[in-house]
């Protein structure tokens, strides 16, 4: 099973949220570009980019991005975990046997999809990669006509990559 690979369409989806609530991809895709962050909570990786997709998230959103995080445990665990992590973009729940999960080929999480509203894939990536970040930053900020702050800052210190 591989990862869907940059230029094909995204997979459809349409999962409930951590409080119940029905997101589909089609209706995320209405409002602009959106970020997929396919995670587990126990996932060290995970928690370590959930912030930065967060900061990602409040320069962007209100901008039109809609980010997604697609979470392979249960909604309470969720929550739990957008608490901790301070996440408040919405926590989707893909349960056993993770049939989302499945169709986007995840091996690995987390692992990342910028869809654009074509439904194309623009850029996928597993783990934790400040290089997949700035480009997924860069490319929102291309498609919204913004110019976002910095996502890393000064005085931080960032890994280039740790693996999922």
């Amino acid at each position: 099973m591989s990862t869907v690979a940059v230029g094909k369409s995204a997979p459809p989806f349409e999962l409930s949220s951590a409080e119940g609530e029905a997101y589909s991809l089609q209706n995320l895709l209405a409002q602009g570009p959106v970020v997929t962050a396919f995670f587990k909570v126990s996932c060290p990786t995970c928690q370590y980019t959930f912030p930065f997709l967060e900061r990602l998230y409040r320069q962007l959103g209100p901008h039109g991005v809609g980010m997604a995080g697609i979470s392979q445990d249960n909604p309470r665990d969720s929550q739990r975990f957008a608490k901790q992590f301070g996440v408040t973009f919405p926590l989707l729940i893909d349960p056993e046997p993770y049939a989302i999960s499945r169709k986007y080929g995840v091996e690995h999480v987390p692992t990342l999809f910028l869809i654009a509203p074509d439904s194309q894939v623009e850029i996928s990536g597993d783990g934790f990669s400040k290089a997949d970040l700035l480009a997924i930053q860069k490319s929102l900020a291309r498609h919204l006509s913004v110019a976002p702050p910095a996502l890393f800052q000064p005085g931080e210190k960032v890994p280039e990559y740790k693996p999922g």
